[in-house]
């Protein structure tokens, strides 16, 4: 396979809901991962939108934000409305006073990945007790429709934090 066909199928291949990494694009075609990040890095160069995770590369679908509010104790029934809903938790964001926006690539799209994340923070402290609960999500969902729902239930789980500083509660 020629390097545009290889570059041409990486393209498609990114479109999916999962991210891939450059290891495991470099098996399926056969080469190195540094080939793969030049591969990655030429696509970007001629406007493709890839975006880089922790758990590797995807185009994005559409891109929401969603304000929370709420206790440690509330992060898992916040995430799974999320991924139960069909939508990717892609980071959370706070705004920090002296260090201005922080922001923690999260890349959660399945229960299980809530699992796993729910399970680290029970031994740290997360970013949102920087800023009393308040904090900011950026979500890839399916459509607009999924987006709304999402929202909804945040809403009437009492953590969908509304333009006057409060929760839904």
């Amino acid at each position: 396979m020629k390097a545009e066909e290889r570059r041409a199928v990486i393209a498609q291949t990114l479109t999916a809901d999962r991210p891939i990494s450059a290891t495991a694009l470099a098996g399926r075609f056969s080469v190195s991962r540094q080939i793969i990040v030049g591969d990655i890095a030429l696509l970007r160069a001629a406007g493709a939108n890839i975006v880089s995770t922790p758990r590797g590369y995807l185009v994005p679908g559409l891109i929401r934000a969603v304000a929370c509010l709420h206790t440690a104790g509330q992060t898992e029934a916040e995430l799974l409305t999320m991924v139960d809903h069909g939508c990717t938790v892609i980071d959370v964001v706070v705004d920090h006073p002296i260090y201005g926006q922080l922001t923690g690539q999260l890349s959660l799209a399945s229960r299980y990945d809530v699992g796993q994340f729910v399970e680290k923070i029970r031994e740290t402290v997360p970013l949102s007790a920087l800023t009393g609960g308040v904090h900011l999500h950026h979500l890839r969902c399916p459509d607009e429709e999924a987006y709304r729902r999402v929202c909804q239930e945040l809403d009437r789980l009492g953590v969908l934090y509304t333009q006057n500083g409060e929760t839904g509660d």
